[in-house]
């Protein structure tokens, strides 16, 4: 016999004697073991017995000490990773799969925000999301399937293989699970529902099927599972792997654009809704791709975030505003303040205050000359710390605080008044239509009314069309920006654009608050 067929038999004979329960029966023959010594040797044979037995059951017991956990086994040591099981079985199923022809599937569940569950909950609650969520992916799968955790937030299983095995199988059992996790959790008293985003990987969709292999290919699909999650499902595909590999090299290079110098401040203007003149600038990030030109943040910020660079642009970002401010001087043109996109990360930097001071110094600008916008949900995220710290920090220098995305965050108006905001940006989400709807309309003015009781400024976004522009003055909104104004320009367009919009610009005629 070949010596792969001789290991094999090994293997399964071994399987089958691990698999059968020996110990019941052991302890059972104790008594009778005992009384036959006895009566053949006496008392001699007893003890020879009597010390033999301990060394034989604890033989036993690791012959018969399965190596790999299915089913509810895999939960039983929830502080440990448990790859090699999955490896294990892939090692003892190659005849299967190699000769026989039979299929594999490779799963993984990935708990979405699992590490703010823990927080919240605490260490116990924790290990008893992972206990519960093992016991309900235990009760969906065969004991022949392969069940393993392999991080705190996931579980990957193996399909014992099978003669069929197609993507409407494995889409079915995903179904089936994501119907068995999302169910609520009960902890002390309340309850919490996990999200679990699933990917899988068949065996006839990789060249060999290797732990590594199912690994790769598995991923690459819980990839873009969770960027489309919560809860959602993927399969693997070839198509999916070219996407990601693309995208691997998008970030890539991304990563290395600021280093480049690929990364350049784009201008939008901002104008009075009563005298048409320009009131400010926002400065707004563009990459300069190497092959697909010039691109939005959408291509690069997450890549940012993720290599800890969203600092390093802001910082590039205000000097680029700065410089524009004094270009916009040498040509004649005063621009009130140009708009600076400031994220959590640089907002939490303790020394942010003293570092703009210092750039304003450099350039002899005033603070009022700049506009930090902070996002509404970091002001509603950052109750008491560094981040209300420098933000109140700015507004004590002299620089304008712009509430971005207005309207669809949960800044209260206490947080409003404690960050010392000056100017409210209404989100384009209110401003679109608002010529025609008239839900949109009252939206609008309730934010214009409570920003004047409150003693702030307005700028209404996304304005694209006269008639936006139109009933937003009559609302009462101060300031808009969108496409209907301008398209965010390179900063050598916008000189030749403040010269033909202030040649053009005529003062409107006044428009009377809406009233009703």
């Amino acid at each position: 016999m070949p010596r792969s067929k001789k290991a094999f038999v090994s293997r399964r004979w071994i399987e089958r004697l691990r698999n059968a329960d020996l110990r019941a029966p052991f302890l059972l023959g104790i008594p009778p073991l005992c009384l036959l010594a006895y009566s053949l040797g006496g008392e001699r044979l007893l003890a020879g017995v009597a010390i033999s037995l301990p060394l034989l059951g604890h033989l036993i017991g690791r012959v018969t000490q399965a190596p790999t956990m299915s089913g509810s086994n895999a939960n039983a040591a929830p502080g440990f990773r448990q790859n090699a099981l999955l490896r294990d079985a892939l090692e003892r199923w190659q005849e299967d799969l190699q000769e026989r022809g039979k299929k594999t599937a490779h799963f993984i569940l990935r708990m979405e925000r699992f590490d703010a569950l823990a927080n919240r909950h605490g260490e116990a609650a924790a290990e008893q999301i992972q206990r519960t969520m093992a016991e309900r992916i235990t009760r969906e799968l065969r004991d022949q399937d392969v069940l393993a955790r392999t991080a705190q937030d996931e579980f990957q299983f193996l399909l014992n293989p099978v003669r069929n095995l197609d993507l409407e199988i494995c889409i079915q059992l995903a179904t089936r699970l994501k119907a068995a996790v999302q169910v609520a959790i009960p902890l002390d008293g309340t309850s919490v529902q996990v999200p679990t985003s699933i990917a899988f990987c068949r065996s006839d969709q990789i060249a060999e099927p290797s732990q590594e292999g199912f690994q790769k290919a598995s991923r690459i699909a819980l990839q873009e599972a969770l960027r489309n999650g919560p809860s959602a499902i993927r399969a693997y595909s070839e198509k999916l792997r070219e996407r990601e590999e693309g995208r691997r090299l998008n970030n890539e290079l991304a990563a290395a654009a600021l280093e480049n110098r690929e990364i350049e401040a784009w201008f939008q203007p901002q104008v009075s809704t009563e005298t048409g003149d320009i009131t400010g600038f926002e400065a707004l990030a563009r990459w300069n791709h190497p092959q697909k030109g010039v691109v939005g943040p959408g291509e690069f910020l997450e890549v940012f975030a993720e290599t800890g660079q969203l600092e390093q642009l802001a910082e590039h970002m205000l000097n680029a505003a700065l410089e524009a401010q004094k270009e916009w001087e040498a040509n004649g043109f005063y621009v009130p303040h140009v708009g600076v996109n400031f994220a959590g990360d640089e907002l939490r930097n303790p020394l942010l205050v003293d570092k703009i001071h210092w750039e304003l110094d450099r350039y002899n600008l005033t603070p009022d000359r700049v506009a930090i916008e902070v996002l509404e949900t970091v002001i509603a995220g950052a109750p008491d710390s560094t981040v209300s710290r420098n933000v109140n920090g700015l507004a004590g220098l002299g620089c304008y605080i712009d509430l971005d995305d207005f309207g669809t965050g949960h800044a209260s108006i206490s947080s409003i008044r404690r960050f010392s905001v000056s100017r409210l940006k209404i989100d384009r989400s209110f401003v679109m239509n608002v010529d025609t709807d008239p839900e949109q309309q009252r939206l609008v003015s309730a934010i214009v009314t409570m920003a004047e009781r409150l003693g702030l400024e307005t700028l209404a976004e996304g304005v694209e069309t006269a008639g936006e522009h139109a009933m937003l003055a009559q609302l009462g909104c101060a300031h808009v920006q969108g496409f209907g104004i301008a398209r965010p320009m390179a900063f050598d367009k916008t000189i030749p654009w403040l010269r033909d919009h202030m040649a053009n610009c005529k003062a409107p005629p006044k428009i009377g608050r809406k009233t009703g």
